[in-house]
């Protein structure tokens, strides 16, 4: 049996309304679980080391996408999509998870989340370069001014000083945005979460013996907390939060899709709070009005 893309099947065809407004919802259900990706980190820190962590998330991600291909006989990709499923894979399944990772050994959450502030601002400027799209002033200022209230809130939250740890969380921005951007282009010719099941796969033989390899080496404590970090990790934002992702990003388009991640910052200081007990300003709430104000406007302006 072979699955039908419900992707867009060809960028010239029109998205119907109601195909867009699911198609935001979707990308707006992505984002919230990536909120919950720093502060799951966090929490299986506790028991993991970083590189065991990346590599038993990527692992088990991996699995349950194997999984899902073979109950559907899902067919082999075409070989044209390969390199972009590679750029994919390099970006989203290792490059972010392991940047981001090693940074939160001596970096906040609050402060980590200086990468997803500008992580919209920098996938539009990707996907302008890679596939020729070109968002209004109206669009760019927009993004720009959001990126901004958000890049300003969480330096200021972190005291502005820049660290080991922010070199990292600056190639993590670089990366993910080259993923998110291959990935929003491949879920236009085949469902969105096929794109991040095949990126997995295609990790497992590496993800398997490096593994093997860190867990020999790095010492586990399970924990309540870093067993439900680490399920987090690999099932909710490795797999099914990219699943949305792309099939948000294929229906109304990256640039706009990559604003609503405008939000993603705030909602991880929220579950920082909540989760971890870190403290949150008055900065906060204005902050996230600016914030909100800004992805209506992305929302609504012209390609």
């Amino acid at each position: 049996m072979r699955v039908q893309s419900s992707a867009i099947a060809s960028t010239g065809i029109a998205v119907p309304a109601p195909a867009k407004s699911f198609g935001t919802l979707q990308a707006a259900l992505g984002v919230a679980a990536f909120s919950l990706t720093f502060p799951a980190t966090a929490w299986g820190l506790e028991g993991f080391g970083p590189w065991s962590l990346v590599a038993v998330r990527s692992v088990l991600a991996a699995l349950v996408a194997a999984g899902c291909l073979s109950a559907l006989r899902v067919p082999m990709p075409n070989r044209r999509d390969r390199p972009g499923l590679a750029v994919v894979a390099v970006g989203v399944v290792v490059g972010f998870p392991l940047l981001t990772t090693l940074a939160l050994q001596t970096s906040t959450t609050a402060h980590a989340a200086v990468v997803v502030g500008l992580l919209p601002l920098t996938t539009a400027l990707l996907s302008a370069l890679r596939m020729g799209t070109r968002p209004s002033r109206t669009f760019w200022t927009a993004a720009l001014a959001g990126a901004a209230a958000v890049v300003a809130f969480t330096v200021q939250q972190s005291g502005g000083a820049l660290t080991t740890a922010d070199l990292y969380l600056f190639a993590a921005l670089l990366v993910c945005a080259a993923g998110y951007t291959e990935g929003g282009r491949l879920a236009r010719v085949m469902p969105g979460w096929q794109v991040i099941a095949w990126a997995l796969v295609l990790c497992l033989p590496i993800g398997v013996p490096a593994a093997a390899l860190a867990l020999s080496y790095e010492p586990v404590h399970l924990t309540a907390h870093s067993v439900a970090g680490l399920l987090w990790v690999a099932a909710g934002s490795q797999f099914l939060g990219l699943v949305v992702w792309y099939r948000g990003m294929a229906a109304i388009g990256i640039p706009k899709a990559s604003q609503l991640q405008l939000a993603q910052p705030l909602l991880t200081l929220v579950w920082s709070v909540l989760l971890l007990g870190e403290h949150l300003t008055v900065a906060a709430p204005l902050t996230a009005a600016a914030v909100l104000v800004c992805i209506a406007v992305t929302q609504r302006a012209r390609g």
